[in-house]
């Protein structure tokens, strides 16, 4: 049973909830996100086969599901997008996705969700370039950041302008056993569940300061992965930009060692 949402912002018009824990058994892990302003509702990085009928059940408290708006997609591993054919049927909602993985989108969907309510699946793709975009939702908007190679080579993070929360896919993410979706309050001692995966999966550190410089203009309140534990406020948020501007990771690691004929 899904349990109850996360709220990470809340002015009475406009809310920014987190869903975590959702995943039962060996699945990996991951919190989704849903933006409410007025009428108007947006689903970030909605999961796999195994997160749609939890996702659906807890965001039913909160909204009409069919009536959803949009699905924001950071990339396009399968923990990220693999149930949109799902939520192609259940909704008329868009689909919010790199130009390079919109052309992707049909593998995941059954000829019934193409054609459903009478619509080619393509019409409701909204394939975004690489500059990012401005996005309306109601009478707020939301930046769609780019996010290249950290890690997909079509990656976008999703900056909600009204709460001041950028919801930053794999960047930040950390691997952990509990408390997923709660602020992080000791910030050395949650380096550990983070390097490992960002020294692999991020694919340079010239990519990451060039992230982290950008993020830095926008002053978010709130840094929220798709894995793990967020930074919030300007001591957490801002350790957390240093840090990952002087990693070393991904291709600033590889050397001739990693790229030798199996014995």
């Amino acid at each position: 049973m899904a349990g109850p949402a996360i709220t990470l912002f809340d002015n009475g018009t406009h809310k920014c909830l987190s869903f975590a824990h959702l995943v039962e058994g060996s699945g990996i892990q991951s919190n989704q996100f849903l933006i409410i302003d007025g009428d108007h509702e947006a689903v970030i990085d909605p999961g796999g086969e195994l997160t749609f009928v939890p996702l659906t059940m807890a965001i039913g408290r909160h909204i009409s599901v069919k009536d959803l708006d949009m699905i924001l997609c950071s990339h396009q591993d399968p923990d990220i997008i693999a149930s949109l054919g799902h939520w192609t049927q259940r909704t008329n909602a868009k689909i919010v996705i790199s130009k390079l993985w919109s052309r992707f989108v049909p593998h995941l969907a059954s000829n019934f969700a193409q054609k459903e309510m009478g619509r080619d699946l393509f019409e409701r793709i909204v394939p975004l370039p690489d500059e990012g975009a401005s996005i309306t939702l109601g009478s707020s908007r939301v930046l769609a950041l780019p996010g290249h190679f950290l890690h997909s080579v079509g990656n976008f993070q999703f900056y909600d302008v009204t709460s001041k929360i950028l919801f930053s896919g794999d960047m930040g993410a950390s691997v952990i056993d509990g408390d997923a979706g709660e602020a992080v309050k000791d910030f050395d001692a949650h380096v550990q569940s983070m390097a490992g995966f960002h020294r692999r999966y991020m694919v340079s550190g010239k990519v990451c300061r060039l992230w982290a410089d950008m993020v830095r203009e926008l002053r978010p309140d709130k840094i929220v992965p798709q894995h793990g534990r967020y930074f919030e406020g300007p001591e957490m948020v801002g350790r957390f930009l240093d840090w990952i501007s002087n990693l070393e990771c991904g291709i600033d690691l590889m050397g001739p060692n990693n790229y030798r004929v199996p014995s």
